[in-house]
């Protein structure tokens, strides 16, 4: 490759080609690039001033949070879930109070995320939504907000953990280092007893009481209300409490009433 002079490789970025590409041939289809923008380049050069000037493109907004989503490991479909595909229309008052609480957290993030009290637990009746708000929260906090987030399925998560002991480790110093931590289902009854083995609270607690004690948000549903939570485990039950007290929402009352599931059921 022959050597460019400064103004050549300027000019050759001006014209959205990569200097050190610049000697290959260039396909005429713009559309080979995910941004005909920048062509990929991330950014492109503007004249302000009389001054050539680097500006970043818009797109690099718009992989991050690809990035971010990727990294969450929330499922694809879950993915797209948002507070709009939450119908509170005739619902009963738990679940609309646990729909604004998801919103006014998402609202209030900036200002609580180092806060003592800066979690959200959304407990109780199971099929009441509380996995569609918390995962519409944690979808908004990526993609508006940027914020990477981890999601934690208590069942299947510590299924896989037990499955491979050689990525234990790595997966609890994620879930302690997550700007935001999603446990779902945490302690998911059987039978109507608490699913929680010593070895599965022994891995939680070193979880939470890490992000307690460094003040990282948790996003937390559980079919189990505190109480019962205290119950299972009391050092770690009033750790989430005392985390989520701001943003608590403990939804009871008749499962035909509650459960989405149920809907026309009496």
């Amino acid at each position: 490759m022959t050597k460019r002079t400064i103004e050549q490789i300027l000019d050759e970025l001006r014209k959205g080609r990569r200097p050190l590409l610049a000697d290959k041939t260039a396909e005429s289809d713009a559309s080979r690039y995910d941004c005909p923008r920048c062509k990929d380049q991330g950014g492109y050069l503007i004249r302000q001033n009389g001054l050539e000037v680097w500006t970043m493109c818009s797109c690099m907004a718009e992989r991050k949070v690809k990035r971010l989503l990727g990294a969450s490991e929330i499922t694809p479909t879950f993915r797209q879930l948002g507070f709009k595909e939450f119908c509170i229309e005739g619902k009963p008052h738990a679940i609309k109070d646990a729909f604004e609480c998801a919103k006014e957290y998402v609202a209030d993030y900036e200002q609580i995320k180092d806060a003592r009290k800066n979690s959200i637990g959304l407990l109780g009746q199971p099929g009441s939504g509380k996995t569609h708000l918390l995962t519409a929260a944690a979808n908004e906090l990526m993609r508006t907000r940027h914020v990477p987030v981890i999601y934690f399925p208590f069942v299947e998560g510590f299924t896989d953990l037990k499955n491979d002991f050689d990525l234990l480790e790595a997966k609890l110093n994620r879930m302690k280092q997550a700007d935001v931590l999603f446990i779902d289902d945490l302690f998911k009854p059987v039978n109507g007893k608490p699913r929680a083995t010593d070895w599965q609270l022994e891995q939680m607690y070193s979880v939470l009481n890490y992000r307690y004690l460094n003040h990282k948000p948790i996003l937390l549903s559980s079919e189990l209300t505190i109480e019962t939570l205290v119950r299972v485990d009391e050092a770690l039950g009033t750790r989430i409490y005392e985390m989520c007290s701001d943003y608590l929402v403990i939804i009871k009352g008749a499962a035909y009433e509650l459960n989405h599931r149920l809907e026309g059921v009496r």
